[in-house]
C-alpha cells in the first residue's frame, strides 16, 4: 500500500481490519465509535460522581482524577456544569476552603437526596448491566 493511500484511510477515521494482505474497512467508524463511547460515559457520569463522594468530600480536580484513573477521562467543561446541576438539584452540597496556591477551592460532598439517588441508581445500574451483558448467551434474543 502506498502512504498516499495510507494517509488517506487515516485521514477518513475508518476502522480497518487486516484479512491476509488486504485491509478491508469495519463498518464503525472512529468518530462513531467515539460519540458512542462518549455517549456512554455521560449516562453514567452522574453515578460516578455519587460514587467517589459516598465516602469523602472532594475537589473538582479530585473527580476528574478518580475518573482519568479509571479510564472515565472527562474535561473540566463536562464535569462543571454537572456539578452545579447536581448542586441546584440538592444532590450535592460545597464548602469553600482557602487554598494555600490560588483561589479557594470548593469542596463537594454529598447530601442525604444525593444518597438516596445513588441508592436508586446502584439498583437501576445492576440491573442495566445485567441485562445488557443477558444478550451475550444464545437464546437471549428468543421470546
Amino acid at each position: 500500500m502506498n502512504m498516499r493511500r495510507f494517509f488517506s484511510l487515516f485521514l477518513i477515521k475508518h476502522y480497518y481490519v487486516l484479512q491476509s494482505t488486504k485491509l478491508y474497512p469495519y463498518i464503525c467508524t472512529m468518530s462513531e465509535s467515539n460519540k458512542a463511547k462518549a455517549q456512554m460515559r455521560k449516562g453514567v457520569l452522574e453515578l460516578c460522581v455519587l460514587r467517589i463522594l459516598k465516602h469523602q468530600e472532594a475537589y473538582t480536580s479530585d473527580v476528574i482524577n478518580a475518573l482519568k484513573k479509571v479510564d472515565l477521562l472527562v474535561v473540566e467543561g463536562t464535569l462543571y456544569p454537572l456539578l452545579t446541576r447536581m448542586k441546584n438539584a440538592d444532590m450535592l452540597k460545597y464548602r469553600w476552603e482557602e487554598s494555600p496556591s490560588g483561589p479557594p477551592r470548593k469542596y463537594y460532598q454529598i447530601t442525604k437526596k444525593g444518597e438516596n439517588l445513588l441508592a436508586e441508581l446502584e439498583t437501576t445500574w445492576v440491573a442495566f448491566v445485567d441485562s445488557v451483558n443477558s444478550l451475550n448467551t444464545p437464546n437471549s434474543t428468543k421470546s
